[in-house]
């Protein structure tokens, strides 16, 4: 009786000690993903979109709007001397900033497609302190919206995102229900989600790593994101934000991406199909986290350029 109560008492010991230990990598992860590493925006980065611009023909500017706190928010307008009529936003990965997106700029201007390519808030030159992965860049996109309305009357806006960008792409569906059409690469299905992928890659497992033994380190670093900063990253959610749209989404997700793993687009579909026929999912087998494009250039112009064209005013 005696050593089963030390083994009680010995157990409750490593459980707390377990649960003090997940309470502070919860924290750590919070502090970390809220405080991304900015890319600064250097001279090559902008010699390199003057040479796009020049290349294609378009002009090149710098723009920028104000977001709802007050944030200012930078980015680069191109707009080729034959528009088609169509203005593409662009959104970048985490810890990039906008010069991330010139090799998309660059196709779809040659494509006619007028592109606006923003620093995201808390990377490159964009204002604003914290990451909060389409909590509040959900307004952002819409800012960015209501500003290419007013200043270029387009026939139509779409949107295009790469990871990170892809979240809060397509979490900006439920404030921003005028897209004609958005392509998301690499999209993480919700915060919560690519949570317990990146607490397992810490153990060096998967996602059950992060959904069981450090579930308490994720619901740690969700609460102490709510508490001090006053950011609820169970709102991110593309997988909700999809399936309450009628905005027609691509989907695109190399089977080959270690980073943020194609279940998490495999989610969103399988949480849309039954309420929307406009979702789409190209998973092209040779292609790692955002490289679609490289492992099968053709086919991903082929898929981008029908899916914008396709759903355009003058498509429909």
């Amino acid at each position: 009786m005696k050593n089963i109560r030390k083994l009680l008492v010995a157990g409750a010991v490593l459980v707390a000690v377990w649960l003090v230990v997940c309470a502070a990598i919860g924290i750590l992860a919070a502090e970390w993903s809220l405080h991304p590493g900015r890319r600064a925006l250097d001279a090559k980065a902008n010699a390199l979109a003057q040479a796009i611009a020049t290349r294609n023909p378009a002009t090149l500017s710098e723009v920028a709007v104000s977001a709802e706190d007050g944030a200012t928010l930078r980015g680069w307008s191109m707009k080729p001397r034959q528009w088609n009529g169509d203005v593409v936003i662009l959104l970048h990965g985490h810890t990039d900033n906008r010069a991330g997106m010139l090799g998309n700029a660059d196709l779809l201007l040659r494509h006619g497609y007028a592109v606006l390519l923003p620093d995201a808030r808390a990377h490159g030159q964009s204002g604003g302190n914290l990451a909060t992965y389409g909590v509040q860049e959900a307004g952002d996109v819409q800012r960015w919206f209501d500003w290419i309305q007013k200043t270029e009357s387009p026939r139509c806006i779409d949107g295009s995102g790469e990871s990170m960008g892809a979240g809060q792409l397509l979490e900006s569906l439920r404030t921003v229900p005028g897209f004609c059409a958005v392509v998301a690469e690499s999209p993480f299905a919700s915060f919560r989600e690519v949570s317990y992928d990146r607490l397992g890659e810490r153990l060096h497992a998967g996602a059950w790593a992060g959904r069981t033994l450090l579930r308490p380190a994720v619901e740690s670093g969700l609460l102490y994101a709510r508490w001090k900063y006053g950011v609820d990253f169970s709102r991110a959610s593309a997988q909700d934000a999809v399936a309450a749209s009628s905005v027609p989404v691509l989907l695109i997700h190399g089977l080959k991406d270690t980073n943020i793993p194609p279940r998490h687009s495999e989610m969103i579909v399988a949480h849309s199909s039954r309420r929307i026929p406009r979702v789409e999912l190209w998973e092209p087998a040779q292609a790692g986290h955002c490289g679609a494009a490289g492992a099968e250039p053709a086919e991903y112009e082929r898929r981008v350029i029908g899916w914008f064209d396709g759903h355009s005013v003058a498509g429909r």
